[in-house]
């Protein structure tokens, strides 16, 4: 299947001791993290394209521009959408929207870059 905007996806987790910005080293209080927002923000776009994108590729991202606008304490259920908005060749961006309920804690930019999975990671070992 194509890679075309609209293509959508979802995370939802409920915060754990794990998740907290106390636990991550980002902050000294029981909440949500922002590193752990983000790492939700791209598995949800991750998720969006996993079926859609060919044998032997895969997508790395390279760019993120994340607003966290609430906190959420431990038990809290986050719900992270992230919807393909552009496809220009290989580079692709989505929007990504993370919520508590009814109330949106958070929003994001997210670009990826798709690549050859075996040249990618021969690629880190120099020539």
């Amino acid at each position: 299947m194509p890679l075309t905007p609209g293509l959508r996806a979802e995370v939802r987790i409920v915060v754990a001791e794990a998740d907290t910005a106390t636990a991550l080293g980002s902050g000294d209080v029981p909440v949500l993290a922002t590193p752990r927002l983000l790492a939700l923000a791209e598995a949800a776009t991750v998720a969006a394209i996993r079926d859609h994108l060919e044998p032997g590729t895969t997508s790395v991202g390279t760019s993120v521009v994340l607003e966290h606008m609430v906190a959420s304490p431990v038990g809290a259920e986050v719900v992270t959408l992230a919807q393909l908005t552009e496809v220009d060749r290989r580079r692709l961006v989505f929007n990504v929207e993370a919520s508590e309920g009814d109330k949106q804690i958070g929003a994001a930019r997210v670009e990826r870059f798709i690549v050859d999975r075996r040249r990618f990671l021969e690629g880190l070992h120099g020539p």
